[in-house]
């Protein structure tokens, strides 16, 4: 899939699955959840051991574009190349590592590297990145969306960490083109309860709807 339609397809449902997996197993499950939750991507962390053979599992599994996978807290251009190589559609990082960037933008992979400050935010659009990840987003809350696109309006933002079904429309409003919902999407896997996770992905996906058209 080409990264204009890759990162169409995040904004347009605006919301990324962030994956920390324990098995192969789990992740295929969760993956399963989160496609009938009508979720657009899924993000697997390079915290998780083996988190390339993954990603290189699950791109072989759903190569009919069922879901976009991506690699997330990719530290460095080595780590973006292996997620590139095992299939990852898109790379998430936590702050700016620019020679990631130039990277993804060699292989015309989206890139969406993190930010905190507008000083940060600016440094990654200048870097060539698609989408900017404000992270971590609970220490500001929605309010950091809106301060953000003050000054750059141009900016696309994505915040994770804090974002769940009772802040998500606020995040919205603020600004947001998407957002990534870890935990707070993903906990029923924790006691194998994957209903919980196609429930929760679906109130996600309604409460964005609904907070675009206010």
């Amino acid at each position: 899939m080409k990264k204009e339609k890759v990162i169409t397809r995040i904004k347009e449902k605006g919301l990324v699955a962030v994956i920390r997996a324990e098995s192969l197993e789990q992740a295929y499950k969760i993956t399963g959840a989160c496609i009938k939750g009508g979720v657009a991507a899924i993000e697997i962390t390079f915290t998780v051991p083996g988190a390339h053979r993954v990603i290189e599992d699950l791109a072989a599994k759903y190569n009919s574009g069922e879901i976009i996978i991506g690699a997330g807290t990719v530290l460095d251009s080595e780590t973006a190349r292996t997620a590139i190589l095992a299939g990852a559609q898109y790379i998430v990082s936590p702050c700016l590592d620019v020679n990631t960037v130039k990277l993804c933008n060699r292989y015309q992979i989206a890139c969406m590297p993190g930010a905190m400050t507008i000083k940060e935010v600016v440094e990654c659009m200048e870097a060539g990145a698609d989408i900017v990840k404000i992270f971590p987003g609970d220490a500001f809350g929605p309010k950091i969306i809106k301060a953000v696109k003050g000054p750059i309006p141009q900016a696309e933002l994505m915040p994770t960490g804090g974002v769940d079904v009772n802040n998500v429309e606020q995040w919205i409003k603020a600004g947001a083109a998407a957002v990534g919902a870890g935990s707070s999407l993903t906990k029923g896997a924790k006691n194998g309860d994957y209903e919980l996770i196609t429930r929760t992905a679906e109130e996600f996906i309604e409460k964005i709807k609904l907070a675009r058209k206010k």
